[in-house]
């Protein structure tokens, strides 16, 4: 159970969409939707949060995560590569795949920095320790290897400045801060700048970053998201989620200044599914705070 530092705030369902395993929400401002994955049933969701309507593209293989393009298009990263998808059409075409020789594993969670280039992590389906990575696929196209020796890649934020890159592997229960360079390159190894209690029995899993540089983090198996200051360390605030497996969040509306948030119902007992029906839905909070502009791939 997650403990709260302040009087928690409250999340509500916009989507009882059900789906299996929610995730990479992105907030796409050119078209005033919210770009999302439900990774295990392979498909990509487009919710408009205006109308409430959500339209699906049925992607062909698992895929973690998904970002616009400057062409108009979608970006996604999947067990099967990186892929280009039509948004209209839903056609697809291979990239690269620069894991094509690790079979047991499949792309994860990702995001574009603010150099317009995609990172995303990997994992292995059945969690093999140190058998991941966090790749970089830059605006030509290549993929380079940035980080290996991962778990279960999972959040990643940029600092408001861009001189850090905070990233998380699940099961390390922290947050890393890496220094970067003005051309967006690690200049070290990474600290930890938050750590999850391990009292709380749940594991850190997608990250969004808001105006004032604090961190918000999806718990999975923690039913919040929770905002730290990476500068201290301290927890400042929990929003409450009707759902035990929370996976990801980001800030979106025309204002930025509304908290979307992605659950799941995998792995859920059928007496669990029960008590809690939302879950597998797509959530919003208001925190009172913004957030900033979420980056598209520029190749």
């Amino acid at each position: 159970m997650v403990v709260s530092v302040v009087r928690p705030l409250q999340a509500r369902c916009v989507l009882p969409a059900g789906a299996h395993l929610g995730e990479g929400p992105h907030w796409w401002a050119e078209r005033s939707q919210l770009l999302w994955v439900d990774i295990e049933s392979s498909r990509i969701g487009l919710f408009d949060p205006h109308s409430g309507d959500n339209s699906f593209i049925d992607v062909g293989c698992h895929v973690g995560c998904v970002v616009p393009t400057v062409h108009g298009d979608l970006l996604a990263a999947t067990a099967d590569g990186f892929l280009r998808v039509d948004s209209t059409s839903g056609e697809r075409s291979l990239l690269h795949h620069p894991e094509a020789h690790c079979l047991d594993n499949r792309f994860n969670d990702g995001k574009c920095d603010p150099w317009g280039r995609l990172w995303a992590g990997t994992m292995h389906y059945e969690f093999a320790t140190g058998a991941a990575a966090l790749w970089r696929l830059d605006t030509n196209l290549q993929s380079r290897l940035m980080r290996s020796g991962v778990t279960i890649s999972n959040g990643l934020a940029w600092s408001v400045d861009r001189r850090s890159l905070y990233f998380i592997d699940s099961p390390t229960l922290q947050v890393l801060r890496f220094a970067l360079d003005e051309q967006g390159d690690p200049l070290d190894e990474g600290t930890v700048c938050v750590e999850i209690p391990a009292a709380w029995n749940c594991v850190p899993d997608g990250m969004t970053i808001d105006a004032e540089g604090m961190l918000w983090i999806a718990l999975h198996d923690g039913s919040a998201v929770t905002r730290w200051d990476p500068g201290s360390g301290e927890q400042l605030a929990t929003v409450e989620v009707p759902c035990s497996k929370v996976t990801s969040c980001c800030f979106g509306g025309a204002n930025l200044d509304q908290l979307f948030i992605t659950t799941a119902r995998h792995q859920l007992a059928p007496d669990q599914l029960e008590q809690q029906p939302l879950a597998g839905g797509l959530f919003v909070a208001e925190v009172g705070v913004a957030g900033l502009p979420a980056h598209t791939f520029a190749g």
